[in-house]
C-alpha cells in the first residue's frame, strides 16, 4: 500500500488529533469537573512519551498567524465592553509597565540564576513573562469565574501580547546582531536603543488599536444595512484575520492588539446594533465552535510536541525558571494592583489579586515565539525546555488547582441558579429569533397560513412559560435580580446618552440644555455603578427625580401622568 502523502497524510494527522479530542472529551464527560484543555494536554504529553508520532509541525507561523487570530477574536467578541472599561486601568497597568517592569527584573535575576548574558535572560523574560489568551480564556471559561475577576485576568492577557512580543522583537535583534558581529551583549544596551523600544512599543500598541478600529468599524458598516446570518459569518472571519495581517505585515504594528480591538467592537457595538437576534446565535455559535476546535488542536499539539528528553536533562532549568517566573508575577500584580486600588471606586480584593497571579499562565505566546529562534541561536536547546517546562508547569499544576484555589479563597463561581437564568434567557432569545424568522416567512408567502399558525401559536406559549419561569426565579432570587437590573439599567441610560448627543448634534436642543441632560445621566451612571438603582421599587416614592420635574414644578405646570379636567 502507498504511503499516503500530501493533503492526504495532512488530513490523517488532523483526524487523529481529533480522536484524542474526542477520548479526552468522553473521559472528562464521564469523569465530571476536570478542565478540558489540561485533559488534551495530558493526552498530548502521552502521546510524546509513547512515542507516537503526530506529523503536524508546531510552528511560531501556525500558532500566532493561524491559530491566535480567532482565539483572540472570540474573547474579545464574548467579553462585556462596560465591564472591561471599568476595569480598563488596571488591564492596561498590568499589560505594560507592569510586564516591561517584571521583564527587566526577572532579566537581572535570571542573569544570575541561569548563567546568562543579561540580554539573553531578559530575552527568556520577554518570552514567558506574556500571560497567555488562550490557556486563561478556556480555564476560566470552563471554571465560570465571576465576571469581574474573568474580565481582569482576560483583559491583561488580551492585551500584554502585543506589548512582549514588541519587546522580543527588540532583544532578538540586539542578540542576533551580537552574534553576527562577536560584540558583547552588554554593549548593546545603551540609552537610544532603550528609547527606541519604547517608541516602539508605543507605536506598535497605538497601531494596532487604530487598525482595529478603522477595520472593526468598516466591516461594522456592512453589517448595519445587511441582514444575510451567513454572510456575516464569513465578514467576520475576514475581520479576525484581515486585521491581524493587516496590522502585522502592513502596517507593522500589534496584530494582537488590532484583532482584539475589532473584536470588541464588532461583539459588542455590531452585535447590539448590526446584528438580528438569529444572526447574533449564528455568528457567536460560530465563533464559539471554532474557538473550542482551535483550542483542541493547539492543546494536543503542545502536549503531542513537547520535548520530553531535553526537559529531562535540563530539570534543574526548568525548576529555577518555574520558581522565577511565579516570584516575579507575585511582586508585579500585587504592588500594581495596591497603587491602582488608591485611585479607582472599587477595590481589587486580594482574593482576586491570589488569582491573578495563580492564573497568570503561560503557554501558546511563549511556545510559538521560542520555536521562532532558529537553531543556532545561543542555549537554543535550554530555552525551549525553559518554555516548554514553565508551560507545562502554568497548565497542569496552576490550572489543575484553579478551581480549588477559587473554592479556597471562597471566590464564587458560577451558580446553578445563574446557569439555569442563563439557559431560560438563552432559550427566551431562540425563540424570538425563531418567531421572526416566522413571520419573515410567512410574509414573503414560504409559510402557508395555517402551518403559521400552529408554528406561532407553539412558540407564543413556550414564550409564555419561559417569561413566567424568568420571573418567578428572579422573584426567588433577589440578588440575582438586582444584578439584572443594574446591569439593564447600565445599558438603557447609556441609550439615553446617545440620544441626547444625537439631539444636541441636530440641533433639537441646545448645548447648555443638551450638557444639563449629559450631567444628569452622567450622575445615574456613577450611582449605578456605585450598586444604586435610579429605578423605583415603591409605586409612591421615586428613587431618583430627574432634572425635569423639578424644572417643570418651578414653571407652575402640574406633572401627574392623570387626565386633565
Amino acid at each position: 500500500m502507498v504511503e499516503p502523502t500530501g493533503i492526504t497524510a495532512g488530513l490523517i494527522n488532523l483526524l487523529a488529533v481529533f480522536i484524542i479530542a474526542a477520548s479526552v472529551g468522553v473521559f472528562v464527560a464521564k469523569v465530571g469537573r476536570f478542565p478540558y484543555t489540561i485533559a488534551l494536554l495530558l493526552a498530548g504529553l502521552a502521546v510524546s512519551i509513547l512515542g507516537i508520532n503526530i506529523d503536524i509541525t508546531l510552528t511560531h507561523d501556525l500558532i500566532l498567524l493561524v491559530l491566535l487570530p480567532p482565539l483572540l477574536f472570540e474573547g474579545a467578541a464574548t467579553t462585556d465592553l462596560d465591564s472591561f472599561r471599568e476595569n480598563l486601568g488596571l488591564v492596561l497597568t498590568l499589560a505594560v509597565p507592569g510586564l516591561i517592569v517584571s521583564i527587566l527584573i526577572l532579566g537581572v535575576m535570571g542573569h544570575y540564576a541561569f548563567g546568562y548574558p543579561l540580554l539573553l535572560a531578559t530575552l527568556f523574560a520577554a518570552m514567558i513573562l506574556p500571560t497567555d489568551p488562550v490557556s486563561v480564556l478556556a480555564l476560566f471559561e470552563e471554571l465560570g469565574a465571576p465576571e469581574r475577576l474573568s474580565v481582569l485576568v482576560e483583559g491583561e492577557s488580551l492585551l500584554n501580547d502585543g506589548v512582549g512580543v514588541v519587546v522580543f522583537s527588540a532583544l532578538f535583534v540586539l542578540v542576533k546582531r551580537s552574534v553576527e558581529n562577536d560584540i558583547e551583549l552588554s554593549k548593546l544596551i545603551t540609552p537610544k536603543v532603550i528609547g527606541n523600544t519604547a517608541i516602539e512599543i508605543v507605536f506598535a500598541s497605538i497601531g494596532g488599536l487604530v487598525v482595529g478600529l478603522a477595520a472593526g468599524y468598516l466591516i461594522y458598516r456592512v453589517m448595519v444595512n445587511l441582514d444575510e446570518h451567513m454572510t456575516e459569518i464569513v465578514l467576520t472571519l475576514i475581520l479576525a484575520y484581515g486585521s491581524f495581517l493587516l496590522a502585522e505585515h502592513y502596517f507593522h504594528v500589534s496584530g494582537v492588539i488590532a484583532t482584539v480591538t475589532a473584536g470588541l467592537l464588532i461583539g459588542n457595538r455590531g452585535a447590539e446594533y448590526a446584528m438580528s437576534p438569529q444572526t447574533k446565535i449564528s455568528v457567536f455559535n460560530t465563533w464559539d465552535t471554532a474557538a473550542f476546535l482551535v483550542n483542541t488542536l493547539i492543546f494536543v499539539l503542545i502536549g503531542a510536541k513537547t520535548p520530553i528528553h531535553q526537559m529531562v536533562d535540563n530539570w534543574q532549568l526548568i525548576v529555577i525558571a518555574i520558581v522565577l517566573t511565579l516570584f516575579v508575577r507575585a511582586i508585579t500584580v500585587y504592588p500594581f494592583t495596591e497603587a491602582v486600588n488608591r485611585f479607582t471606586r472599587s477595590d481589587i480584593p486580594f482574593s482576586y489579586q491570589h488569582v491573578m497571579v495563580w492564573g497568570g499562565l503561560h503557554a501558546s505566546i511563549p511556545i510559538a515565539l521560542v520555536l521562532g529562534l532558529p537553531s543556532e541561536f545561543p542555549h537554543i536547546g535550554e530555552l525551549r525546555s525553559m518554555v516548554f517546562g514553565v508551560a507545562a508547569f502554568s497548565l497542569i499544576v496552576q490550572g489543575l488547582t484553579m478551581s480549588n484555589l477559587l473554592d479556597y479563597l471562597n471566590i464564587v463561581t458560577r451558580t446553578e441558579t445563574e446557569e439555569l437564568y442563563e439557559l431560560l434567557l438563552g432559550r427566551a432569545r431562540a425563540v424570538d429569533s425563531a418567531l421572526e424568522a416566522a413571520d419573515r416567512l410567512h410574509n414573503r408567502g414560504d409559510l402557508p397560513g395555517d402551518v403559521y399558525d400552529d408554528f406561532r401559536g407553539e412558540y407564543e406559549a413556550e414564550k409564555d412559560d419561559l417569561n413566567t419561569t424568568i420571573s418567578r426565579l428572579l422573584h426567588e432570587n433577589p440578588e440575582l435580580r438586582r444584578e439584572e437590573l443594574l446591569v439593564g439599567e447600565r445599558r438603557v441610560l447609556k441609550q439615553e446618552k446617545s440620544a441626547v448627543m444625537d439631539a444636541m448634534r441636530s440641533g433639537v436642543i441646545s448645548d447648555d440644555v443638551g450638557e444639563r441632560l449629559l450631567e444628569e445621566v452622567d450622575l445615574k451612571l456613577d450611582r449605578v455603578d456605585t450598586g444604586q438603582s435610579t429605578v423605583r421599587d415603591d409605586p409612591d416614592n421615586e428613587a431618583y427625580e430627574e432634572f425635569w420635574r423639578a424644572r417643570v414644578k418651578e414653571y407652575g405646570l402640574d406633572t401627574s401622568s392623570a387626565d386633565d379636567d
